[in-house]
């Protein structure tokens, strides 16, 4: 029997690009999409077990007090459900155990990596083991950049991509790992999913097709198991041909390049059972 594909799109408290992740989760053939605010989950009015892929938006989250989303992570460590015993963070490893999709995008992947939900090596998700911090710039960077997919990742959603074109819009996007051991790690399984590249696939650390600064040009990571993905790029602002910089004068396909991601998102879940 097909799999249902159940969509939860995260918001509130700064978070600004639900509408556009809900709206690509619809048009990639999520059976249902909910955007549900943070409140919903700490009050138990929505339950994370009742949803197979949950997504974690751009935005501003909490202001970035005590950096980009690091209060929206300790709210996620430290907070209890209303009227249960349990953990907010209990029910999230619970959502994961059962195999279930996370994509983290700017914003959502600052959160990924502050919960240490990415790279989460050796299957340990609470401890943060990299940060995203300021951009080499030293300012905030709104510009279209090219990644490179990593076609040796384990990442389900970047399955049969190879160069593509997304915008990024950011200002604490650069990656760095804990130590010179998490980066080998990294590097030797491949948990690199985008990089920062030139318009033909070359990864690069020079700015500005290199945006911010990343160790290794990391533009997006996943997690050992792949089904865990965060990324600084937004796919989700590239759905359309007229959402590219240049619709008017390139002769560009109807869909846009980001709807992959959630495609094969939704298709890895219908093929899966929970």
């Amino acid at each position: 029997m097909t799999r249902k594909v159940k969509a939860l799109v995260l918001t509130g408290n700064g978070v600004n690009a639900e509408m556009e992740m809900a709206h690509a989760c619809r048009l990639a053939g999520a059976d249902m999409v909910d955007i549900v605010h943070i409140s919903e989950l700490l009050f138990g009015e929505r339950r994370l077990s009742d949803y197979t892929f949950l997504n974690l938006p751009g935005g501003f989250l909490d202001g970035d007090d005590l950096g980009s989303a690091k209060a929206g992570a300790n709210r996620f460590l430290h907070a209890r459900i209303a009227g249960s015993n349990e953990m907010l963070i209990e029910e999230l490893l619970q959502f994961i155990a059962a195999g279930k999709l996370i994509l983290g995008i700017c914003n959502g992947f600052q959160l990924m990596i502050k919960l240490g939900l990415l790279p989460a090596l050796d299957g340990n998700f609470t401890r943060q083991s990299a940060t995203l911090t300021f951009n080499d710039s030293g300012r905030f960077g709104d510009r279209w950049v090219y990644v490179k997919a990593n076609a040796q990742s384990p990442c389900v959603f970047t399955k049969g991509i190879d160069v593509v074109y997304y915008p990024v819009r950011h200002g604490e996007g650069k990656f760095v790992p804990l130590n010179d051991s998490v980066l080998d790690q990294i590097e030797k399984k491949n948990l690199y999913a985008f990089q920062y590249s030139t318009a033909e696939g070359m990864p690069t650390m020079d700015y500005p097709a290199n945006p911010n600064g990343s160790i290794h040009a990391i533009a997006g990571l996943c997690n050992e198991t792949g089904r865990l993905f965060g990324l600084m790029p937004h796919p989700e602002a590239f759905l359309h041909r007229t959402n590219h910089p240049r619709w008017t004068r390139e002769n560009l396909p109807e869909e846009g390049q980001g709807l992959a991601i959630f495609r094969n998102a939704v298709n890895f879940i219908r093929s899966k059972e929970f």
